[in-house]
């Protein structure tokens, strides 16, 4: 099999397109689709599907693509390596990181691993929904709490818990009587929140007269005092250490671990392994202090 015809084939099966993938290299269209329908024709396989305005990888092109996408990667990662001498990690990494994380920390992590490795272009995501890595090309996504996957491993690299937190201005209810909160995403009329105190486990009837999509503006609302609101510890432990915010129960129910996840029939890449190295480094015990305090650095 010709490696270069190969590798032009999953330059244009990444980009979706002839058109976007000789932007992006910087190679002639023509080039790229004669390469390819020499690929197809030595593998007597049509590879994609050309309509008049898309084009899209065949069940036969779509495990080509997956099965030697990475493995072209590993083989440039390994020539790099070998003519720089093996030290440093380089090349384009790209990771999926959920909406809050990546509010709150990815920027001052993304800006210094660059600092660190400069010679990884480091491209971050910011979604919540579960991405195809293989698909969409990522190198790493970090979840929160994710289902089972058996394509992909990984490991936990934070915890953290939600608590209902309010302002000192808005009393706390002890007659069971409903209090105004503040929600993320759409909610009902009506709702009733188990928290768990110093003392005994408790309900707390709650009237939604906020909805919002960002934990950070829920926490801003909260501050306000227009009702409570269910947060991570991390994100509000300085609020409640200087009392700009009052505890009122931790939220009963699992907690919160953030995972990083990568396809396992993949070779751990010196991107990732660098990566996953330097959040090792940030959050060495992975606690809810510990990213409240690089939160507030």
């Amino acid at each position: 099999m010709d490696l270069l015809a190969l590798a032009d084939f999953n330059l244009v099966a990444r980009h979706g397109g002839f058109g976007k993938a000789s932007r992006a290299a910087g190679r002639p269209k023509a080039t790229l689709s004669r390469r390819v329908a020499e690929l197809e024709a030595s593998l007597d396989l049509r590879l994609f599907e050309r309509g008049a305005r898309a084009l899209k990888l065949t069940e036969e092109g779509r495990a080509l693509f997956e099965r030697t996408g990475q493995l072209l990667t590993e083989l440039d990662e390994t020539a790099a390596a070998i003519a720089s001498g093996g030290q440093n990690p380089r090349g384009r990494l790209r990771i999926s990181s959920p909406l809050l994380f990546s509010q709150t920390a990815m920027g001052k992590l993304a800006a210094g691993f660059s600092l660190k490795h400069p010679d990884v272009r480091l491209e971050v995501t910011t979604e919540d929904r579960a991405v195809d890595m293989v698909e969409e090309a990522y190198d790493l996504v970090i979840r929160v709490n994710p289902q089972p996957d058996e394509s992909l491993v990984g490991r936990v690299f934070l915890h953290d818990r939600l608590v209902v937190v309010a302002s000192p201005q808005l009393p706390q209810p002890t007659d069971g009587s409903a209090v105004p909160a503040v929600v993320r995403g759409s909610a009902e009329q009506a709702e009733v929140w188990d928290v768990t105190g110093p003392t005994a486990k408790s309900k707390i009837s709650v009237t939604p007269v906020l909805s919002l999509s960002s934990l950070v503006m829920v926490r801003d609302a909260v501050r306000t005092g227009v009702g409570a609101g269910r947060l991570p510890i991390s994100l509000v432990s300085h609020d409640l250490a200087d009392g700009t915010l009052v505890h009122w129960g931790d939220v009963e129910g699992p907690e919160i671990a953030l995972w990083t996840l990568y396809p396992t029939r993949r070779l751990l890449s010196a991107r990732v392994s660098a990566f996953l190295g330097y959040l090792r480094e940030a959050f060495p015990k992975g606690t809810p202090d510990e990213l409240a305090a690089y939160l507030a650095r």
